[in-house]
């Protein structure tokens, strides 16, 4: 899951099946006597994985997940001091990634650290939709609507493109595409008759793909900015001390502050049953923290936000096993190619939107870019965007596409013969 969403049972079930059922039918079979045994292998897919999943889905030795992510952080210091564009979020995601398909790796990230990253990223986006920030965006409203519209009805495009070949269903291919809420999108995959693997690897390939291309895109731009006589590049300047964490000058009442948005954004998200609750409460308490303006700087900043951007690029990075990859080998070439294109559908989205508003095209292209909203975030932030806008208009998409995606769905299968439902 991107990390835009809430880990529970449905968002980590996929990944784990999808990676261990094969390994998990072969060890458990030799085990019974030959009589009762050929009985049960008639039935893999509806008696083994539950009887198996407890044992399979044994959680890494927490000291294991400690050394992974200060590997992670080690890595984003060196990529920090090379001048590498979002330092912590790639270099965390290639070593998620590498250990996954070595296979030292075959779990998710733990779930209170991937539930811990989701609030955090929800608390800093809040923070950044200030009064000033929303009165800003405003003229560019009607310009953002559209482009969210456009951006959905190109993926929708594209994955039925995708569905012609027979080889994937419309349901699959529809879910698979579209941008935002990757862990929504995946737990109502089984819902709309879609297959949850391919719905689930197909997302978080896009989200690793644009995680790892988006901070390059941005650097490339912002250095092309910066040698045509725009504003230069910000570079990565000291930062805050170890000890600030927090943008507030009280730490202490910082940090206590960014624990109960963290908390009580959880709570509230997961009541309202909104899309993605743990990224979208604690964001939502946030706002309204930021705009009342009677609470001191709690955002996230330095160490602290170096870390959250680790655990996020560390989630993304772990999907990605070597059975995962097998398990779709042979659709893997189109779906390629209608990723590229659906990126560079909203690269000319961007750009007729940067036009039309006159909006850095940097700006336009990280709040319209199709990746996961945790690492699109941690690129604007890296590369000293408007995040702002980039928050506004991912939000705006994510919420829009939870919503409608599953009603886009149904119509698509619905108007085909039967036999796409049965894909």
């Amino acid at each position: 899951m991107a990390p835009t969403s809430a880990p529970g049972r449905t968002d980590e079930h996929p990944p784990l099946t999808l990676s261990t059922t094969l390994s998990t039918a072969v060890s458990t079979a030799p085990k019974p006597a030959p009589r009762n045994s050929e009985p049960r292998t008639s039935e893999p897919r509806t008696s083994e994985p539950r009887t198996s999943e407890p044992r399979v889905s044994r959680p890494a030795p927490t000291g294991l997940w400690a050394l992974i992510i200060a590997g992670g952080y080690a890595a984003g210091l060196a990529a920090d001091a090379l001048g590498l564009p979002a330092p912590y979020l790639l270099s965390a995601l290639l070593v998620g990634a590498v250990l996954a398909l070595c296979g030292r790796v075959r779990d998710r990230l733990p779930a209170p650290a991937n539930r811990a990253s989701q609030a955090l990223v929800g608390a800093l986006m809040g923070s950044y939709l200030s009064p000033s920030a929303l009165v800003s965006a405003a003229p560019v409203a009607l310009p953002l609507t559209v482009v969210t519209a456009a951006t959905i009805a190109l993926s929708v495009a594209v994955a039925r493109f995708l569905s012609r070949g027979g080889r994937i269903g419309r349901p699959s291919a529809v879910l698979g595409m579209v941008p935002g809420g990757s862990a929504a999108i995946v737990t109502c995959a089984d819902e709309l008759n879609a297959d949850v693997r391919l719905v689930a690897f197909t997302q978080y390939l896009r989200v690793g793909l644009v995680a790892t291309t988006a901070p390059l895109a941005a650097h490339w731009m912002t250095s092309a900015a910066s040698a045509a006589g725009g504003h230069p590049a910000a570079g990565g300047g000291a930062g805050p001390g170890l000890l600030h964490v927090v943008a507030g000058s009280d730490q202490l009442t910082g940090l206590l502050t960014l624990a109960a948005i963290a908390v009580v954004g959880s709570w509230a998200g997961r009541r309202l049953r909104v899309p993605t609750p743990l990224l979208i409460g604690p964001m939502l308490v946030a706002l309204v923290a930021t705009l009342s303006g009677a609470v001191p700087g709690f955002a996230p900043v330095g160490v602290l936000q170096n870390i959250v951007f680790v655990l996020v690029g560390l989630d993304v990075g772990v999907r990605f096993t070597r059975r995962t990859l097998l398990s779709v080998r042979r659709l893997l070439p189109p779906i390629l190619v209608c990723m590229t294109v659906l990126c560079l559908g909203c690269a000319g989205l961007a750009w007729v939107f940067a036009g039309v508003t006159s909006t850095p095209f940097t700006d336009a292209y990280l709040a319209t870019t199709p990746g996961g909203i945790n690492a699109v975030l941690a690129t604007a932030v890296s590369s000293h965007a408007n995040v702002a806008l980039v928050s506004t208009v991912q939000s705006l998409r994510l919420l829009v596409v939870v919503l409608v995606t599953p009603l886009i769905t149904r119509r698509l299968a619905a108007g085909r013969p039967p036999a796409p439902l049965t894909a």
